[in-house]
């Protein structure tokens, strides 16, 4: 899916909402909901009244890494992103040419064998491409370092090295960099293997604690799953990659008694929603789950599990759109798209949010297909 519409720059979200104003917080962002073809516009600390009791609210709890450092290969710096922890202690990683405005121009990775020089005396070993025909990603093996030494285990040394030398990834169109505390949600988790999301679950970033206890209290649940997401790209349009992910039996439990109650199951995020979808059977029934998903979810295979998404706004040829079109049909996100330009909402993961919903009832006619 492409939309035919242009985001100019000056709607890119520059700094969080907390940082425009004073006296301003996470929720100060706004909120678009699209019921249907139906647009009304609101703000998201309203979110509490657009929901209702037995509504299911489906968030992840991936924390997000300080995944970009600096290095060198020969006398060029560099700057790698580690974007996915792999079952053999590998990371996939992405080189990118630093520009001093984000690291936004992603270079070629390989040959095979080509060491990359890293703070602490790590090196990073590019041992071959992500997938075939792909030179953007590569897995990679770290030597190495008293990090390496000390960590150990799954991922070698890379946590601590990216706890001391680390920062969040960012992009152009923000204004500066930021500390890691601003990139996690309000659900964030750590992760015993120190695995997380090389780019942050952005759509539950407007939570806060006080907004999610008013929510509990009306009867809105929460069902928390994991899914770690690695780094996208500003300059290639590509389909998700394999990702880990996990949904536990308290969550498939509480899915499946949400679907049969009359609830709306609503996915915060499209990694949430791939990582339920990825967890459901034919029989549209959610399973604790674990693994790694390929799982794409577009208009063809259709959506099993959720009734409705809370996302941020995404580029025009991004391949998330494919997703929202499955949860609630192309003329509802042609209308919203033209909808938050004209209103002028902000993009980004510092931006506004897209609410989702059924145009009428708790559940539609589903179209199940392979769940990858």
């Amino acid at each position: 899916m492409t939309l035919a519409v242009r985001v100019p720059e000056d709607l890119s979200a520059r700094v969080p909402a907390e940082q425009r104003g004073p006296g301003r917080g996470r929720d100060d962002v706004r909120l678009l909901v699209s019921r249907g073809t139906e647009v009304a516009h609101h703000v998201f600390r309203e979110l509490p009244s657009l929901l209702r009791a037995g509504d299911l609210l489906v968030v992840n709890t991936s924390p997000t890494l300080a995944a970009a450092v600096d290095g060198r290969i020969g006398h060029a710096r560099v700057v790698v992103h580690f974007s996915t922890l792999g079952d053999d202690g590998r990371w996939a990683v992405e080189l990118r040419d630093p520009d001093g405005r984000g690291t936004t121009r992603a270079r070629a990775g390989g040959p095979a064998g080509t060491p990359v020089r890293l703070a602490g005396g790590v090196r990073l070993v590019l041992e071959e491409p992500l997938s075939p025909g792909s030179g953007r990603l590569w897995w990679a093996r770290v030597e190495g370092g008293a990090e390496a030494g000390r960590a150990g285990g799954a991922g070698g040394g890379v946590p601590g090295l990216l706890r001391e030398y680390g920062r969040p990834i960012r992009y152009s169109y923000t204004e500066r960099d930021q500390p890691l505390s601003v990139y996690q949600t309000v659900f964030a988790l750590p992760s015993a293997d120190g695995a997380g999301s090389a780019e942050m679950p952005s759509a539950a970033r407007p939570f806060t604690a006080g907004l999610v206890a008013e929510l509990v209290s009306r009867g809105v649940q929460f069902a928390p799953v994991t899914l770690h997401t690695g780094v996208a790209s500003a300059e290639v349009h590509e389909p998700p990659y394999p990702e880990r992910f996990a949904v536990p039996e308290a969550s498939a439990r509480l899915i499946n008694a949400a679907r049969a109650g009359g609830g709306r199951v609503i996915g915060v995020g499209t990694t949430a929603v791939r990582a339920v979808e990825s967890a459901a059977g034919t029989d549209g029934v959610v399973r604790a789950r674990g693994g790694w998903t390929e799982l794409v979810v577009t208009p063809e295979r259709g959506v099993g599990v959720v009734d409705g998404l809370l996302t941020g706004l995404h580029e025009p040829e991004a391949s998330h759109l494919l997703m929202l079109e499955a949860v609630a049909g192309r003329a509802a996100i042609d209308r919203g798209y033209d909808e938050a330009l004209r209103g002028r909402y902000l993009w980004h993961e510092f931006g506004d949010v897209h609410l989702l919903l059924p145009s009428q009832g708790p559940h539609t006619e589903r179209c199940f297909g392979n769940h990858g």
